[in-house]
């Protein structure tokens, strides 16, 4: 079954492209593979460091709630602990995602960021519902047993712990736009998600400091825990779409079709444009329609060209193109493959 070409391809420097006869930038293969692994491992080593830094403020916030009796920082804490799991296993699923296809999983293993990503928002669930159950019972269960007096140790802390967040997820969400890892993103917004949560029990800290409410405590970690539901959400909708194929976003869809706009020159059209992404890794296919009469040898420089400059835009990207020879009327194309530039060219300086 061949395209339609009634309505080709609109580009908007078809033309150009045309007069210089450019056949497309040099392949990269090796260039881009060195990346993709240089990526790899900045992604080990960035997973490596959340985990160092939550051991840290999990023990950390721990020994003072409970030598304080804060509701608030034993809550923080227990978001740290579930930021420690979470952490580790965006370590392991980064490395295990890494790993290359074999003979049981032929398209690769970047099913294991995605998966990785939907644990990681059930956890902050899990997180947000002991967070809850806590300060409930510290609001109905009458007195608390927050020490007023030791309130400076329990801001201290929390202002570490915000800042030592900020600064990790901060590197995360870096490397995590940088390479697409879900996983990265997730564990960035365990910890982002840990900094606010962390000031919002300081400034609790704070106003009990001043008013001698001491019932805040329990108040601000249910602010806390409403926060925290909020981003486990959002992470769980974003895990579970790549989880089902979902498409990629249409502005990365657009840019796909204008780099193959930038060799329409040299083909049809094309139509069945498919993506997909799987952990870090894009998958995208797709019909080309080359020029009747095109060899395979032409035809699979065509398509080889176009896959190199989709995987220079989005490395790592799997593309697969199938080449189909185009069956129109010349005479009613409106294309300007060099076929019917030829046929015009003839019409025109025809007898």
């Amino acid at each position: 079954m061949t395209a339609s070409i009634a309505n080709p391809i609109p580009c908007k420097n078809q033309s150009e492209r045309l007069s210089t006869g450019d056949p497309g930038p040099p392949l990269q293969v090796n260039s881009i593979r060195r990346e993709i692994d240089t990526a790899d491992s900045v992604k080990q080593r960035t997973a490596r460091i959340s985990v160092i830094s939550n051991t840290f403020l999990v023990a950390t916030k721990l020994v003072v709630g409970l030598a304080i009796g804060s509701v608030g920082i034993i809550s923080e804490a227990i978001h740290s602990g579930i930021d420690l799991i979470a952490s580790g296993i965006a370590f392991v699923s980064i490395r295990k995602a890494e790993e290359p296809a074999d003979d049981s999983h032929r398209f690769g293993h970047g099913k294991f960021e995605d998966f990785s990503g939907f644990i990681e928002a059930v956890l902050i669930f899990v997180a947000a519902a002991l967070i809850v159950r806590e300060a409930l019972g510290e609001l109905l269960g009458g007195e608390g047993g927050l020490m007023v007096e030791s309130l400076g140790i329990g801001m201290a802390v929390m202002g570490l712990s915000a800042a030592v967040n900020w600064c990790v997820s901060s590197r995360l969400m870096r490397v995590a736009k940088e390479t697409g890892s879900i996983a990265l993103e997730s564990d960035a917004w365990h910890l982002r998600t840990d900094v606010y949560t962390s000031l919002a029990v300081l400034g609790g800290l704070v106003l009990i400091e001043i008013t001698g409410l001491v019932y805040l405590d329990a108040v601000v970690a249910l602010g806390v825990a409403a926060i925290i539901v909020r981003t486990a959400w959002d992470l769980t909708r974003r895990a579970f779409a790549d989880l089902t194929d979902h498409a990629l976003p249409p502005a990365e869809e657009e840019r796909i079709r204008q780099i193959i706009c930038e060799h329409y020159s040299e083909c049809v059209n094309f139509h069945a444009l498919r993506t997909r992404r799987s952990g870090p890794d894009r998958f995208i296919d797709l019909h080309l329609v080359v020029p009747k009469g095109s060899s395979l040898e032409e035809a699979y420089d065509i398509v080889e060209h176009i896959e190199t400059d989709i995987r220079t835009e989005f490395p790592g990207a799997n593309v697969t193109i199938r080449a189909e020879p185009c069956t129109a009327d010349c005479a009613g194309c409106t294309s300007i493959c060099r076929v019917r530039k030829g046929a015009d060219g003839r019409k025109r300086t025809g007898p």
